[in-house]
């Protein structure tokens, strides 16, 4: 079995990098430099130290929660953690080892 970790990035919605939304500006970055793949998810609410962020109809914030997971290597994640050090200047950063249960499509199975 490798030896494989899930790193989660917390972040706000409104968080940018430049002129567009961080969450993007990170999923291109990884997928210019070579990473596996990832997936980003928008929440409908939470909080931390900024306040409550909610999707509620009469909630007035439309800053909500975004987190992007990343299944990567041993051997990757170092460079991953410091790809967010770069990019990351608020929010949260966790990483956590996993085991792996890899599914692959067999040809015949269709």
């Amino acid at each position: 079995m490798r030896s494989t970790h899930l790193i989660r990035v917390y972040l706000a919605e409104s968080e940018r990098r430049g002129n567009r939304p961080l969450y993007q500006a990170i999923v291109e970055r990884l997928k210019t430099d070579g990473y596996s793949g990832c997936v980003v998810f928008k929440g409908i609410e939470g909080f931390g130290p900024r306040g409550i962020r909610s999707a509620r109809v009469l909630a007035l914030s439309q800053d909500l929660p975004v987190v992007i997971e990343v299944v990567e290597t041993e051997s990757r994640r170092a460079g991953l953690l410091a790809l967010f050090d770069e990019l990351v200047t608020e929010g949260l950063v966790t990483s956590e080892r996993i085991e792996l249960l890899e599914r692959k499509r067999r040809e015949d199975a269709r």
